[in-house]
């Protein structure tokens, strides 16, 4: 089979396209960066979401997210640079190179400018360099990324097979997940350390020597095969190396700014739940925005026109490990929750579903405390959906209240990890305005 990049022709293509590259580079970048800036909103809704319904893809949407920034941020700096290396070729094209003689500084600046500042030309190859290097880093730290996520997603699935699958009692898969996480764990930080050092466990014969494996191993679960050249071909020359240390701080810099806000007074601030003093709009349903999910609790309205008040209060996988550590009765032999196939599923009837979730949703009830003020409610709950949000729902009376403001006070009870005794653990305070039509 004839070897094409051997070939002299093939040279020469690859050298004409390395000459014309940056019209492609600011094509991709300009499309990139407005693709992924539209895409920031989609991508945090479907965080919500995946959040909201407990999916597993909540794991996935942070990389995601952490993803589109890094790469919007790199590619904005390239267009910025790119754009000054278009700007210096169109002024050398009127100006030429710098004639510091004809500044007439003193001799002294005039050393000084020549040493420090030197040719024009320089500077131009200088952007060029950092324009085409930066490019490629771009997509370079999107693999890395990839990687890393990778690393993460193997530790869930081994979460997933030895708690989550119920093929090992709870203490023996704690177990097994604690050892195998703690080995897994060690290992990717052997492989990190190489990756910061940028290949200094290569270089050292003994090292170099229990390294081997391990740098097989993580190549495939990694992915590094399929950029592993970009990786090499960047490490073996000063220039890279240097851009990918300046890099690092720039993200570090990004992520302290955007922590910075503006603190308009010591005592008015936002909450991110209702509390007796402040009303977050989430925790109402006729002010939930597109795409937005409860947290927490939420009753129909702030303001009650109607003799009733509707709450919700959306589902939890800790809810039901609340409901079997104080209802042992309840727990099932074989815990269903997690990834499972329709296709080896057993069917159960209508029924005896019904029958089932009567004494889950008695259970539910004993679990929560429901207050309106200080008075305490005993709601009937059933199961529901709202805004694709799975989760329980009552409709309480208000004939014996008064009109005015009110406060519903939601806790549930916990085993104290201390005492393992049941104790309360306050969940949320909704206020609402009661006014009788």
């Amino acid at each position: 089979m004839k070897n094409e990049y051997t070939d002299s022709k093939f040279k020469k293509l690859l050298d004409k396209l390395q000459q014309e590259s940056w019209q492609l580079e600011l094509l991709i970048s300009g499309f990139a960066i407005f693709g992924l800036v539209s895409s920031l909103g989609f991508v945090k809704n479907l965080w919500n979401e995946a959040i909201a319904i407990e999916s597993y893809s909540k794991f996935l949407y942070p990389i995601i997210y952490i993803a589109c920034w890094v790469l919007i941020i790199n590619l904005i700096i390239h267009v910025i640079l790119r754009g000054l290396w278009i700007g210096a070729i169109g002024l050398r094209y009127v100006s030429g190179e710098i004639d510091y003689d004809s500044l007439k500084y003193k001799k002294r600046f005039t050393i000084y400018l020549k040493k420090k500042v030197g040719s024009f030309d320089k500077f131009i190859g200088a952007l060029e360099n950092y324009c085409s290097i930066l490019f490629a880093l771009t997509f370079l730290y999107l693999f890395y990324i990839i990687s890393f996520f990778t690393v993460i997603l193997i530790v869930v699935l081994a979460g997933a097979f030895f708690v989550k699958s119920g093929l090992f009692p709870d203490f023996l898969g704690y177990t097994l997940l604690g050892f195998f996480g703690i080995f897994f764990l060690l290992i990717a930080f052997i492989v990190f350390v190489d990756f910061i050092t940028q290949g200094y466990l290569k270089k050292v014969e003994w090292t170099s020597f229990l390294y081997f494996p391990i740098y097989k191993i993580f190549s495939v679960i990694t992915l590094s095969f399929l950029y592993r050249p970009l990786v090499y071909n960047i490490l073996d020359d000063k220039f890279s190396r240097r851009l990918t240390f300046i890099l690092t701080p720039i993200y570090i810099v990004t992520f302290f700014l955007t922590t910075f806000q503006t603190v308009r007074s010591n005592y008015v601030s936002v909450n991110r739940y209702s509390s007796t003093y402040y009303t977050n709009q989430n925790n109402y349903l006729n002010s939930l925005i597109k795409n937005e999910y409860i947290r927490g609790a939420a009753i129909h309205s702030k303001i009650v026109n109607d003799n009733y008040v509707h709450i919700f209060i959306p589902f939890r996988e800790n809810i039901e490990d609340l409901i079997f550590e104080q209802h042992k009765n309840l727990k099932p032999l074989e815990d269903k929750r997690g990834y499972r196939s329709d296709l080896f599923s057993s069917k159960t009837s209508y029924k005896e579903q019904d029958s089932l979730r009567a004494i889950y949703l008695k259970a539910f009830q004993k679990v929560y405390i429901f207050k309106i003020d200080e008075t305490k409610i005993e709601p009937e709950f059933n199961i529901t959906q709202i805004n694709n949000q799975l989760g329980f729902e009552s409709f309480i009376t208000l004939d014996t209240f008064t009109k005015g403001k009110h406060i519903i006070n939601i806790n549930r009870f916990i085993t104290s990890k201390e005492t393992k005794e049941l104790e309360k653990e306050y969940i949320i305070d909704i206020p609402f305005w009661y006014f009788k039509q």
